[in-house]
């Protein structure tokens, strides 16, 4: 029988396990930093491990680990922190939130007070309103051809982006078409604005909510300024006085007891379906062209 040579199961193995070459501590030097080091002498299963740091690697920045983020709980404390910062910056500008505004009443209206003659100044006020934003022309002194009026008046592409964006608070508003045939030809100054409708108050000294949705409205500008030449840029619009008896300075500015349609006017297109926000959105609002959209 032939001897067989004895295997000692306890010695050390020859070559050095995963675990063991993980413990095994790199030498860093000026020459040999750790980045490229270490990279280097993990990649073992290809023929090449420095090209693979040369292209993949260096020059690049690389997240060791990953970043703290905050917790949910933090984010609520932040959110609410701010909520208070711009609670209080309201408070000292004298800004009532729309839930305030409920509770006490502010667009409540009673509608046995409310007159149509009582609301001209406040149409006055929207005339002179329109007068400057637009930058109409001041009246001619004397008679003008029905050929040459309005011949100084900014074009209406000039206008309309300045009228996207206007309050019309004070503006004659009437229904041009709408579904609701009942609706159609009412008219009166607006007093409050909505996302979705308008509260009119008609010549009967009746208060009326128009919807926005499937109506068209018409209102009216003047074709020549009504301010003063002393106005100037700023200051506050003169406001006539309620009198029946007040006769206009011109015929192209109404009197006290006149609207805007009773004199030279142009008169515009407001397709509700287009025009349903509120006016401190639009006043921001960037719009964009659209085709008409017909009832």
């Amino acid at each position: 029988m032939s001897s067989q040579p004895s295997i000692d199961v306890y010695a050390p193995l020859p070559f050095k396990s995963k675990l063991d070459a993980q413990k095994t501590a790199l030498t860093l030097s000026s020459t040999a930093p750790f980045a490229p080091s270490y990279i280097i002498s993990s990649v073992t299963q290809n023929s090449d491990p420095t090209a693979i740091y040369n292209n993949r690697v260096k020059g690049r920045t690389m997240l060791l680990e990953n970043p703290a983020k905050d917790s949910r709980l933090k984010k609520d404390l932040e959110r609410k922190v701010q909520l208070r910062k711009e609670e209080k910056e309201r408070r000292k500008l004298g800004i009532v939130g729309r839930k305030k505004r409920q509770e006490r009443g502010i667009w409540k209206f009673d509608r046995k007070q409310i007159k149509y003659a009582q609301l001209l100044p406040l149409h006055h006020l929207w005339i002179g309103y329109m007068s400057e934003l637009l930058g109409l022309p001041s009246p001619p002194a004397g008679a003008v051809r029905a050929d040459s009026l309005g011949s100084g008046v900014p074009s209406s592409a000039s206008m309309h982006p300045k009228l996207l964006k206007a309050d019309f608070h004070g503006a004659v508003i009437t229904v041009k078409d709408s579904k609701n045939n009942s609706l159609v030809g009412m008219s009166g100054i607006l007093i409050h604005e909505t996302e979705n409708a308008f509260k009119l108050v008609t010549p009967e000294n009746q208060v009326k909510m128009i919807p926005k949705e499937n109506s068209i409205f018409a209102f009216a500008v003047p074709v020549y300024s009504t301010l003063p030449p002393s106005f100037s840029p700023g200051t506050p619009y003169p406001l006539p006085s309620i009198d029946t008896q007040d006769v206009a300075p011109s015929p192209f500015i109404p009197s006290s007891n006149q609207t805007v349609l009773e004199v030279p006017h142009l008169l515009f297109d407001l397709y509700g379906n287009q025009f349903r926000f509120r006016s401190s959105e639009r006043a921001g609002r960037k719009f964009k062209h659209k085709e008409t959209i017909e009832l």
